[in-house]
């Protein structure tokens, strides 16, 4: 679809390469962005969690892969405070599409996760044994996502879910997904999202070790430890560098690139990414199989073009966009990449433009060998787990979907415990269709200026908005502290 901008960019990362230009977008571009420091774990001289006897026990079953569950276990913490509960260690629910049978200890730290929380809330690992034999259903306290709102606001709980709480002593939610709001609600109930989610939940060592053993193949050597690096490594940081490595730091830098574009995110799309009659076949198959309620919506409504819904920035960005934006951006043809994230949708030949223009492409798989990686086989969120570290901890964090929970954690822990020198690149989809689409008489000179100022414009240092999720936009006086400049 982009063969000119394509050889235009070859052409000006050859250029760039002979004139040792440097990309500016190595750096944080406004210096606002260090005015903010963590500070959700900052004590209180007026304990948050309620005192004297508790309502009851509060289980959840989280859905999803690694990152919903994430968000799940944060949003059941509020809750459980909200409801003065005692919350029981979160299990995870088993996935036909995740595959993986991991529960809490085999991804975050038990007793690490138990010991920060406690000064807020109650945690126990298991129900006590009066209350395990009760068949929860048939006392009316199983609650699902059909019994809760999305977004739901904590009088929807009071109202609801409490006088359950009271009457039984105990309440289990199934699912727990996007079940909690971010406004309006309570401060103490926000700093307790952020606390645990920044703070409170540590990856086992097991992960911590192999993704200490990945990052430090993706730099090549150790470097500095950042409090990035700190927070999500643990006991395995890399040691700091000797004094023959620092004139060479540059060349060690990489940038993390989440590139959505599994057959899951282009097939529920309905965009048609050039594939000709096989692939429109191939990605309504896989929709009949994997998305029924989309299928039964799309009967029942008027099917909106593969060209307007690109023009509506609702299209994924496919590899060949990927790297045009990098390019316009100024990125070497040299610059080291981390691809995080499953199988890409047609393999080595989609990718095929992308490692033309950027040839250091490697994964988790090129890094670890196949016995490094064996303890992690069929065990997808694990194997997630590393490709958070290894965006997060990255000199560069690029997404392609800024709604993707994996983009929207890594941003927020990046703008968390960054201190304003760990840069995100978030283009605007809308924008940059409407970029693309003069891909046939564009000059490079005005593409790259374009492409520039839109990346620029997502870099702004924003305080949280009012319904902005607080996992992903930290910046606020419940998560973060604002230093004073004189």
């Amino acid at each position: 679809m982009y063969g000119r901008l394509l050889n235009l960019a070859s052409t000006a990362l050859a250029e760039k390469e002979r004139k040792q230009e440097k990309s500016g977008f190595w750096e944080e571009p406004y210096q606002e962005a260090s005015v903010w420091k963590p500070c959700a774990d900052k004590k209180y001289s007026e304990k948050i969690g309620n005192s004297g006897k508790r309502n009851g026990y509060i289980s959840i079953s989280a859905n999803g892969g690694l990152n919903q569950q994430r968000v799940a276990i944060c949003n059941s913490v509020a809750l459980a405070s909200l409801l003065n509960a005692t919350l029981v260690l979160p299990r995870f629910l088993y996935s036909n599409v995740w595959k993986d049978p991991s529960q809490f200890g085999d991804i975050y730290q038990e007793e690490y996760f138990m010991n920060i929380m406690k000064e807020d809330i109650e945690i126990v690992k298991d129900l006590p044994s009066h209350l395990k034999s009760i068949d929860i259903e048939a006392l009316g306290s199983l609650i699902t996502d059909a019994d809760i709102p999305k977004e739901a606001k904590p009088i929807d709980y009071l109202e609801k879910v409490l006088p359950l709480l009271l009457q039984s002593g105990v309440v289990h939610f199934l699912g727990f997904g996007n079940r909690l709001g971010f406004d309006p609600l309570p401060s103490k109930l926000q700093r307790l999202r952020c606390k645990c989610n920044f703070h409170g939940l540590k990856f086992v060592p097991k992960i911590q070790q192999i993704a200490s053993l990945l990052i430090r193949r993706i730099r090549k050597y150790e470097l500095a430890q950042s409090m990035l690096d700190k927070q999500l490594l643990g006991n395995f940081m890399p040691s700091s560098p000797s004094k023959k490595h620092d004139t060479t730091r540059s060349s060690s830098r990489y940038l993390a690139l989440h590139l959505r574009f599994e057959v899951d995110m282009i097939a529920y799309s309905l965009c048609d990414f050039g594939g000709g009659e096989n692939e429109k076949r191939e990605l309504q198959a896989y929709r009949e199989s994997h998305f029924p309620l989309l299928i039964e919506r799309l009967r029942n409504s008027k099917l909106v073009s593969s060209s307007e819904l690109r023009k509506q920035g609702r299209c994924p960005l496919t590899p060949e966009e990927a790297a045009l934006v990098l390019a316009g951006l100024g990125f070497k043809r040299g610059t080291y990449i981390y691809l995080a994230g499953s199988h890409i949708y047609g393999g080595k030949s989609r990718m095929k433009p992308f490692t033309r223009l950027y040839p250091n492409l490697v994964t988790k798989e090129t890094l670890l060998t196949p016995s490094e990686l064996a303890p992690f086989k069929n065990f997808s969120s694990q194997l997630a787990a590393l490709d958070f570290i290894a965006c997060a901890t990255a000199d560069v964090f690029a997404m392609t979907d800024s709604g993707s929970q994996l983009s929207s954690l890594v941003s927020g822990f990046r703008t968390y415990y960054g201190d304003g020198r760990a840069p995100t690149l978030r283009p605007n989809k809308k924008r940059l269709a409407g970029i693309l689409s003069e891909n046939k008489t564009l000059e490079w000179n005005s593409f790259e200026d374009r492409i520039r100022k839109m990346i620029q414009e997502g870099q702004r240092v924003r305080v949280r908005g009012f319904g902005r999720s607080i996992y992903r936009q930290p910046r606020c006086p419940e998560c973060m502290c604002k230093k004073i400049l004189w």
